[in-house]
Formats: C-alpha cells, structure tokens, sequence
C-alpha cells in the first residue's frame, strides 16, 4: 500500500509499505493492505511503517488524522520527525517537540503580559 505522510510544509514520506502502526485516541493499531478503510485521530507518540523493502521507521507525530481509502494511508499531522530507528526517535521527539514546547511556553506568556497591561489600562481609563 502507499503510505503517505504531510505536515504543513510538505510532504515527508510517500513510499509502498507494508505495513503501519500508530496511536489513536482507541489506543494503538495496525494496518495492513487488506483491511478495511477507515478514517482515524492519531495522538502524539511514535508511528511505525515498514517499507516492501526496508527496516521498519519510526516518525513521532503529533495529533492528526488518518485516513486509509484503498490502497493508499494518508497521515496528516502538524508536527512529525522522521527519524529511523527507536533509539534516534526518543531524541528526536526530545529535541524537536521539546524545543518548540519552550517556544510555545514564552509566547503564551507574553499574551498573558500583554493581556494583564490592557486590563490594567481598561481600569486606568474608568477611574
């Protein structure tokens, strides 16, 4: 089956595969080219794929959907690091996800800042 990965830049995997593993938020499953169609949530965590003719992959995603029509996966996240073996995924969901986590943490303080100086003014402005 053709198993294809997208974040919002583009596209980081699209090749024949045999196999697929992942999380939903029902708990982790499988699919092979026979099974059924179906549409999924997938949460965080790792996803497994092994190609016809390769190791099996790991890529740490974030939420997103999954979708299997026929004999094509589709996976749609907003973040995902394809990163190989077992081992380098653990680093880089570490270096990648906890990285931007940081990010996130001082921009949703500054809106806090900036919301706590409009309150502020709002009060100046009825005294």
């Amino acid at each position: 089956m053709r198993f294809l990965l997208t974040v919002p830049s583009g596209k980081l995997v699209d090749q024949s595969v045999a196999r697929l593993s992942a999380e939903s938020v029902h708990g982790s499953f499988t699919i092979l080219g026979r099974h059924a169609d179906t549409a999924l949530l997938i949460t965080p965590g790792l996803l497994a794929f092994q190609p016809v003719d390769g190791e099996e992959t790991f890529v740490a995603v974030d939420h997103g959907v999954l979708v299997k029509a026929g004999d094509q996966v589709r996976v749609a996240c907003q973040r995902a690091v394809v990163s190989g073996d077992l081992g380098s995924a653990e680093a880089a969901v570490r270096s990648r996800f906890l990285a931007t986590g940081e990010s996130d943490k001082r921009a949703r303080n500054a809106l806090l800042r900036l919301e706590a100086e409009i309150l502020r003014h709002v009060g100046e402005l009825r005294s």
